[in-house]
C-alpha cells in the first residue's frame, strides 16, 4: 500500500475553463477548425434530427441550425481538398461549398449508418459503416454520391483517416486496416486487443487508442506496434478512451467517456488524470 501510494500521479487540475453557450441541447460528436476563426461542429440525435454549429470568431461563440432533409445526427466529418465540408450519419450526407455557411443532403443510395467519411481527393469520398460492432462496409462515391465500390467485414469500424489519395486507415472492433493502394485493397495491421477509436498521425509516427483505455504506438506507419497502456489491466484506472491528441514526440492527452481527460508527457507510456470539470 505505500508503494501504490508513493508511485501515484498527483490529479492534474485545467489552467483555465470556460463554458461556452452552443445554442443547442443536442449532442455533439465532431469539431473541426476549417480555417483560424471558421469552426464547425457536427450532431444531433441519431435517428431524428442533425444540428451543425458554425463558429466566425475561433469558436467563442456559435450559431445553431438544423437540418431536417437529414434528419439524422452527423457523426463522420470530412474536410475535401477543394474546401467542401462532409458530414456523415445514417444514411445520410450533408455538404456544404461555401465554408459551412448552408449545406445540402444526399443519399449515397442506401441505408447503412456511416460513422465516418473523408474525401481524399474532390471526386471521391470514401465511407465506412457499422452495424453493432459485428459488420461493416467501407464504401467509396463519387462527387456526385454515386455508388463505386464496397468492401464488407464481419466487425465494426469507427473511424477512417486518409494521410494521402493512395494511404489510409480504418480502424474498429480489434482491428486496423491499411491502404496504399488508392483504397483497392484494406490489409490488416497486426495490432488488436480494444475497440480502436481514434488516431492521431504524424507522418509514419501515430498514436491510437481504444474504448478500454488501450494506447499504441507506431514510428513505421503500422508496420510495428507497440502497446504503450493495456486497458485490460487491472491494476491501472479504467479509462474509456474516445479521443487522442499529441502536440509533439511526448505531450499528449486523451479524452474519455464521463468527462474524463488524461495527459502524458513521455509519449504515452505513463497517463496521469485531470480533475473533472464535466460528466459529459
Amino acid at each position: 500500500l505505500l508503494l501504490a501510494g508513493s508511485c501515484k500521479k498527483d490529479v492534474l487540475r485545467v489552467h483555465k475553463v470556460k463554458k461556452l453557450n452552443s445554442n443547442t441541447t443536442e449532442s455533439l460528436y465532431n469539431i473541426r477548425f476549417i480555417d483560424n476563426n471558421k469552426v464547425i461542429i457536427a450532431g444531433g440525435e441519431k435517428y431524428n434530427r442533425s444540428v451543425v454549429l458554425r463558429s466566425v470568431d475561433g469558436g467563442n461563440t456559435w450559431s445553431a441550425n438544423s437540418y431536417p432533409q437529414a434528419a439524422k445526427a452527423m457523426y463522420g466529418f470530412a474536410l475535401a481538398p477543394n474546401g467542401n465540408i462532409y458530414l456523415s450519419g445514417d444514411g445520410t450526407l450533408l455538404y456544404s461549398a461555401d465554408t459551412g455557411l448552408t449545406w445540402q443532403s444526399a443519399n449515397p443510395g442506401n441505408w447503412l449508418f456511416y460513422n465516418g467519411i473523408s474525401f481524399p481527393v474532390p471526386d471521391t469520398g470514401v465511407l465506412i459503416s457499422s452495424v453493432l460492432q459485428r459488420q461493416s462496409a467501407i464504401t467509396q462515391i463519387d462527387a456526385n454520391f454515386n455508388f463505386i465500390d464496397e468492401h464488407t467485414f464481419q466487425f465494426g469500424l469507427n473511424n477512417i483517416y486518409m494521410t494521402s489519395p493512395s494511404t489510409g486507415y480504418v480502424i474498429g472492433y480489434g482491428a486496423v486496416m491499411k491502404t496504399t493502394d488508392h483504397r483497392r485493397t484494406w490489409n490488416f495491421q497486426d495490432v488488436k486487443g480494444d475497440n480502436f477509436m481514434a488516431m492521431d498521425i504524424h507522418g509514419n509516427e501515430i498514436w491510437m487508442c481504444g474504448f478500454n483505455g488501450s494506447i499504441f504506438h507506431t514510428t513505421d506507419g503500422g508496420d510495428h506496434w507497440d502497446m504503450l497502456r493495456n486497458g485490460n489491466d487491472i491494476t491501472l484506472p479504467r479509462y474509456y478512451t474516445l479521443d487522442i491528441l499529441f502536440k509533439d514526440k511526448y505531450t499528449g492527452w486523451a479524452v474519455c467517456d464521463d468527462g474524463k481527460m488524461i495527459f502524458t508527457d513521455d509519449g504515452g507510456v505513463h497517463w496521469a488524470p485531470y480533475e473533472q470539470f464535466t460528466n459529459s
